[in-house]
C-alpha cells in the first residue's frame, strides 16, 4: 500500500471525524482524542441543533462509518429497509452490516473500512472462492470471504488482526490463520459494536419527513 495513498486515506478519515465531532471508529489515532470540544475557533459555543439537524447528523454518522457511502446508494438502502418486514432501523443496520467491505472490516482482516474497500477493489479478496471487486456487494448468510495468498502478510492485515481497538462480533466467524471469514447471520442493532452512539431511528425519521 503506497505511503501517499495511505496518508490521503488517513486524512480523509480524520476529516470525517472532525466534521462529525466524534471519534467515529474508536481509533486511538483520531484527532478528536486530543480534545473534548468541537473543531473550530468557536467549537465550544455551538447553537442547539434543530430536530432536522439531529436527524441529519445521525444519517451522516451512519453513512460516514461505513466508508462515507454516497447519498444515492444510502437512500436505496433505506428504501429497501422500509420495504422489508419488521423495524426499518433494524433492517437498515442489517443491510449495512451485510456489505462485503463491512464484513471484511468486522473480521479484523483490515484496519479500516476504507482499507477493506481498497483491498476488495484491487481484487485481493475472494467471495465464495470467486473474484469479486465490489465492496458494496451484499453477502448472504453462509457466504465466505478469503484474502488472497499474495497479500495475506502485508502490514495492514497483520496489524489489524492483533489490534486491541475492537473485537470480532459473534455474527462473523473468523480464521485468522487462513485469513478467511464467514458471515454467520444478520445481526440485530444491539449486537453491532459501534464505538459511538448510532441512532438508526433518527435516520428513519429523516427520510420519513
Amino acid at each position: 500500500m503506497a505511503p501517499k495513498v495511505e496518508h490521503k486515506r488517513r486524512n480523509s478519515k480524520h476529516k470525517i471525524d472532525r466534521r462529525m465531532g466524534v471519534n467515529l471508529w474508536g481509533r486511538t489515532k483520531s484527532p478528536l482524542n486530543a480534545r473534548s470540544y468541537a473543531p473550530g475557533q468557536h467549537g465550544q459555543r455551538r447553537k442547539k441543533p434543530t430536530d432536522y439537524g439531529i436527524q441529519l447528523m445521525a444519517k451522516q454518522k451512519l453513512k460516514g462509518y461505513y466508508g462515507n457511502i454516497g447519498e444515492k446508494q444510502f437512500k436505496k438502502y433505506y428504501i429497501e429497509a422500509a420495504r422489508r418486514k419488521g423495524d426499518t432501523g433494524q433492517n437498515l443496520i442489517g443491510i449495512l452490516e451485510s456489505r462485503f467491505d463491512a464484513v471484511l472490516y468486522r473480521a479484523k482482516l483490515v484496519p479500516t473500512v476504507f482499507a477493506a474497500r481498497q483491498l476488495i477493489n484491487h481484487g485481493h479478496v475472494t467471495l465464495n472462492g470467486k473474484r469479486c471487486n465490489i465492496g458494496s456487494v451484499m453477502l448472504r448468510v453462509g457466504d465466505e470471504i478469503q484474502v488472497k495468498e499474495k497479500v495475506k502478510d502485508i502490514p495492514a492485515i497483520l496489524e489489524a488482526m492483533v489490534s486491541n481497538e475492537r473485537d470480532v462480533p459473534e455474527y462473523i466467524e473468523v480464521d485468522h490463520d487462513k485469513r478467511s471469514a464467514k458471515y454467520i447471520r444478520v445481526p440485530a442493532f444491539d449486537e453491532v459494536p459501534y464505538p459511538v452512539m448510532m441512532e438508526p431511528n433518527l435516520v428513519v425519521e429523516y427520510y420519513s419527513r
